[in-house]
């Protein structure tokens, strides 16, 4: 019996590849087993990234609303447990975008969280 091999598939396979290596420097382009490697490589950077991402942004929003809330004399720590004590369930998210865009609203919120 025949050898069969689907060199479509196989072919198909490496199209792929060879596509996401487009624009990667020196034989990571245009050589198989480096692009290959390369790709892959990327594949699972971007991955984690993708989930590291989410831990970034969530520390870009403390930020933002620790320098908020430290106009007002106040640390980012006592803000948000004053917070949770008055009952105001607004996410960082929400808090850091006031904080930045609508001063007069966060001035607000951390007013009525100081009383």
């Amino acid at each position: 019996m025949p050898r069969s091999v689907n060199s479509v598939a196989s072919k198909a396979k490496r199209k792929k590849i060879m596509k996401h290596a487009k624009g990667f420097f020196g034989r990571r382009k245009n050589v198989w087993t480096v692009a290959k490697n390369a790709v892959e490589k990327a594949w699972n950077y971007a991955y984690d990234h993708r989930r590291a991402k989410k831990g970034d942004f969530r520390s870009l929003w403390i930020q933002r609303i620790n320098a908020g809330v430290r106009e007002h004399g106040m640390s980012y720590s006592v803000f948000m447990h004053s917070l949770a004590a008055n009952d105001i369930n607004l996410d960082r998210k929400v808090l850091a975008d006031m904080a930045m865009n609508d001063p007069e609203a966060f001035k607000a919120i951390v007013m009525k969280v100081k009383k």
